[in-house]
């Protein structure tokens, strides 16, 4: 009969054994418990700022206000709460929403028990503020209760498009574990280190969840996550359940078939669903840019003469919190709307994250190579942005120096019907209103200029060197499929991964993949590393030039396999290069699905709206050049230009220059604007496009903006010349 001691010495032979044979310390997989405790250390590194002041927010209203939700409401917030791994419950969420309205409507009674008050802090004037803005804030504070209550549903809608963009790579990363280690929890784990937050967070929750008792074991932990992408992504859905299907197969065959339809199934979900949503983004994103940006922009012309006509009603103010404030935010949250419907696509990899050690490249060095220096490009970028902005606020600053005696108020440039103000302020009764000078204008196009230029110079900088280095990495990646598929017939021949690396390097001579594998050959012949050493090496390891998780999980995968002979080596390294060029085709294809529509958007961006917006600026100075000139003659009195006008006497009555908006303050609306609409736009455009990319982003952000602007600038100074040199023209006739 067999005792206890030698049952616990036969567990320990095959424990040791079985050890020997999978060595998942080479994947760097740790254990549940590990990988489960990292969760909260993971979180805090994943989520946003926004997402933890938010919670904390939250959390301090609740404490003073409960609003409870109703049913269909508190099930999506909870939902979204969930989904978004914020620490609060749906009544704190609703709560805060609500309070957010609250404090609003209250500030609408501050501003209409207290108008003295709010005006010196707006306007700089000592008066009433009317009923314009306690109504805004009113009709505000009333609107933006259900919008800040579902903050958490926006949270969401944002992970899933983050976590959505990920999850064909998750699969890919699952199954090519799976080829060779029939173990769902530690291929779970292998794609969670790998991936990439935010759906790594969502793996490490799995596991985290069995650990803290919410689920007995890691199947009901998987199908508790699953559920909540049931509605939202059917297809990983789908083939999570094959991959697990797979784990009950007797064959060999039948279980890599099995593995290969669940990615077969995400990659054809993928591809249907982003081809439904090419065809019906269309409409929706030309309407948002005629209705929220073309459409705005030409109702600006009739602004000057609508000021005019309503006796100095509408203020330039008004224009800025409606154009500056409202405007943006209600087109930003339509095109995030729009976005929330895009489905699954490529995954970018996180340069920064995967190399840390590159954030020198997003400084300027100021010394030399032997000595740097470096320095934060924000800070440059702020130095531009003040310089443009003295310049530009130069009348303003001016005229507050000295308000009423200043000599260039009355300056005028040039000679006879050709005379140009400087500031040209209208002071009466201590109280003046200006400037209206053709010279105070076009220094109000440099306020605009400089914040867009200031912006692009930042993106530009942060994102020059790692681009370059991103772009290398992707053709690496493009060339990966058929650089493995020679890799692993390499290896099938016969021949050790170490000599196979250097003979597909002379094959590729002249590629990014060959440059990538001669130097891990390099590192094995030269310095006598191994085979893991050459690639991981934290000092010379090949993938230090190649940051891609692509690469980097597949070279994993084959150290593994590596240990179990070379026929798991050149399967494994055969089946990762046919899902790489299967996911390549795909993307390609999505990618010209939404070709025409990327198109429109960057043309918008870059030529349209700016060259529209100049146009309108330019109309806009035209205009208040003529009502100045025939309130300035009428007010004049001088008989010689009254009888050449005549019967223009009873317009010029109406169309006092002191109710019109002045030119400077109409051009800073519609310059930021065109700025702010610059900055939407092209987050839009690039989430589209290549899903959540931040790198991508901000480096089109810093061309966008220098390209947008430099062109608006351009038109804006040609036109306002010319057609404040036509207005002259009017005049002249007009009093011959």
């Amino acid at each position: 009969m067999i005792d206890n001691e030698e049952i616990r010495k036969i567990l320990e032979k095959y424990d040791k054994r079985l050890k020997g044979q999978i060595d998942f310390d080479l994947t760097n997989l740790p254990d549940d418990q590990a990988f489960s405790k990292e969760y909260e250390i993971f979180k805090e590194e994943a989520l946003s700022k926004v997402g933890t002041f938010y919670e904390k927010a939250c959390k301090k209203v609740g404490n003073v206000l409960k609003v409870s939700p109703k049913k269909e409401d508190r099930t999506k917030l909870e939902e979204s709460i969930r989904t978004a791994h914020l620490e609060i419950t749906a009544d704190e969420a609703y709560s805060f929403g609500v309070l957010v309205g609250l404090f609003v409507i209250f500030l609408a009674f501050f501003v209409a028990i207290f108008p003295a008050i709010f005006s010196m802090l707006v306007t700089g004037e000592f008066g009433k503020i009317g009923i314009f803005f306690p109504l805004i804030l009113m009709i505000l504070g009333a609107l933006v209760i259900k919008p800040a209550s579902n903050f958490p549903n926006y949270l969401a809608n944002k992970w899933r498009i983050e976590a959505g963009n990920q999850m064909v790579l998750c699969i890919l990363y699952i199954v090519m574990y799976m080829r060779h280690t029939s173990n769902l929890e530690h291929a779970i784990k292998f794609a969670g280190e790998h991936v990439g937050s935010p759906l790594a967070l969502d793996l490490r929750k799995i596991f985290w969840d069995v650990e803290s008792g919410r689920y007995s074991n890691i199947k009901e932990s998987l199908e508790a996550y699953l559920l909540q992408w049931k509605d939202h992504n059917l297809e990983f859905v789908e083939s999570i359940h094959l991959i697990e299907s797979s784990l009950y197969e007797s064959s060999e065959q039948r279980r890599l078939e099995l593995l290969d339809k669940s990615l077969q199934v995400m990659l054809e979900g993928t591809y249907n669903r982003m081809m439904n949503f090419a065809h019906n983004l269309r409409s929706p994103i030309t309407m948002l840019h005629m209705l929220g940006v073309i459409l705005p922009i030409l109702g600006l012309v009739i602004f000057p003469l609508i000021a005019a006509f309503l006796q100095g009603i509408v203020k330039w103010y008004h224009l800025m919190i409606l154009y500056n404030i409202l405007l943006p935010i209600i087109v930003f949250f339509a095109g995030t709307n729009l976005l929330a419907k895009r489905p699954t696509g490529q995954s970018n990899t996180d340069i920064l994250k995967q190399n840390p050690g590159l954030r020198e490249y997003q400084k300027i060095n100021l010394g030399s190579k032997d000595k740097p220096f470096y320095v934060d490009p924000k800070y440059v970028a702020g130095g531009i942005i003040a310089i443009f902005l003295i310049i530009g606020f130069l009348p303003i600053i001016l005229h507050f120096m000295v308000p009423t005696s200043d000599p260039l108020n009355t300056l005028e440039l040039g000679s006879g019907a050709m005379t140009f103000s400087v500031l040209d302020y209208k002071c009466s009764g201590g109280v003046c209103s200006g400037p209206y000078g053709l010279i105070a204008l076009l220094l109000s196009l440099f306020v605009p200029l400089g914040i867009a230029l200031g912006l692009g110079f930042y993106y530009k900088t942060i994102t020059k060197k790692l681009m370059k280095i991103k772009r290398e990495t992707e053709t690496l990646e493009k060339e990966f499929s058929g650089s493995l598929f020679q890799l692993g017939n390499a290896v099938d021949d016969g021949m050790p991964v170490e000599l196979a690396f250097e003979k597909v390097a002379e094959n590729l001579s002249g590629t990014r993949t060959g440059s990538f594998f001669r130097l891990i050959s390099w590192n094995i012949r030269k310095l006598g590393m191994g085979v893991q050493d050459a690639i991981f090496d934290k000092g010379r390891g090949a993938i230090l030039s190649y940051p891609s998780s692509l690469i980097d999980s597949s070279m994993k995968v084959l150290i593994e396999g590596a240990r179990k002979g070379p026929k798991v080596v050149a399967k494994s390294l055969m089946g990762i290069s046919d899902y790489v060029d299967r996911i390549n085709k795909v993307n390609e294809r999505l990618k010209d699905l939404l070709s025409e529509v990327i198109s429109s958007m960057k043309s918008q961006i870059s030529f349209l709206t700016p060259v529209i917006a100049g146009i309108v600026v330019s109309v806009g100075s035209m205009v208040t050049a003529i009502i100045n000139k025939l309130s300035s003659a009428f007010v004049s009195g001088s008989a010689e230009s009254t009888e050449g006008i005549g019967g223009l006497a009873g317009v010029a009555d109406i169309l006092k220059i002191e109710n019109v908006i002045p030119g400077f303050y109409f051009q800073l609306v519609v310059g930021l604007f065109v700025v702010e609409m610059i900055y939407i736009l092209t987050i839009l455009s690039n989430s589209i496009e290549n899903g959540v990319d931040k790198l991508n982003e901000q480096h089109s952000m810093g061309r966008n903006m220098i390209v947008g602007a430099g062109l608006y600038f351009v038109i804006s100074l040609i036109g306002i010349i010319v057609f404040t040199i036509l207005a002259g023209g009017i005049n002249v006739v007009a009093g011959s």
